[in-house]
C-alpha cells in the first residue's frame, strides 16, 4: 500500500543592502538587496527543506542548523537540503518527493523571468522533473518591501509501504 504525506514549511527574511538575493539555488543578479541570514538565505530552499521535514515529524532546520553555530555562517542551502535528504533516507526510507508546491512574496525585482530556471535547479536538487516543481510569485502590494518570504507544500510517497 502506497502511503502519501503532505509537508509544510515557511520562511521569511528582512532584506538588507550588501547580500545577494538567493533563491531556489539560484543568485537572483539584479537584486539590490539580500536576505539578512545566517546562511545565504535561502527561503525558498529553507521553506522547503522544513516542509520535507514535517511530513515526518523531524522537526525544522533550526535545530539541525542552528543560527547560534558560527559553522554555518553563510552556508549554501543547498547543502542544508542534501542533509535534510539524508535525514529523511535515515528516517523515513528514502521517500520519492511527488511534487512541490512554492509561494515567494517579494516586492523587487520580478521573480516571472527566474521562473523556470529556478523551477529548473530546485527539481535537480530534488532529482525530479521540473513540471512536478510549481512556483508562484507575488508581491506585498507594498505591505512589506524590505522581506522576502516563501511557503512550500510537498506531497511525498514512501517507496517502501510507508513509516
Amino acid at each position: 500500500m502506497d502511503v502519501s504525506r503532505i509537508g509544510f514549511g515557511e520562511d521569511a527574511h528582512r532584506l538588507e543592502s550588501g547580500r545577494p538575493l538567493v533563491l531556489g539555488g539560484l543568485e537572483i543578479p539584479e537584486s539590490p538587496v539580500g536576505a539578512a541570514a545566517h546562511s545565504d538565505g535561502d527561503v525558498l530552499l529553507h521553506a522547503l527543506c522544513d516542509a520535507l521535514l514535517s511530513a515526518y515529524g523531524l522537526g525544522d532546520i533550526g535545530q539541525y542548523f542552528p543560527p547560534s553555530n558560527p559553522n554555518y555562517a553563510g552556508l549554501a542551502s543547498q547543502v542544508i537540503l542534501q542533509t535534510v535528504q539524508e535525514h529523511l533516507v535515515d528516517a523515513a526510507g528514502d521517500p520519492e518527493v511527488v511534487n512541490v508546491a512554492g509561494v515567494v512574496t517579494l516586492d523587487r525585482p520580478k521573480l516571472g523571468p527566474h521562473r523556470v530556471d529556478i523551477q529548473r535547479t530546485v527539481a535537480e536538487l530534488l532529482a525530479i522533473e521540473p513540471s512536478r516543481v510549481g512556483l508562484g510569485f507575488k508581491t506585498s502590494e507594498g505591505l512589506a518591501p524590505r522581506h522576502v518570504q516563501a511557503r512550500v507544500t510537498v506531497l511525498l510517497r514512501d517507496r517502501d509501504g510507508g513509516t
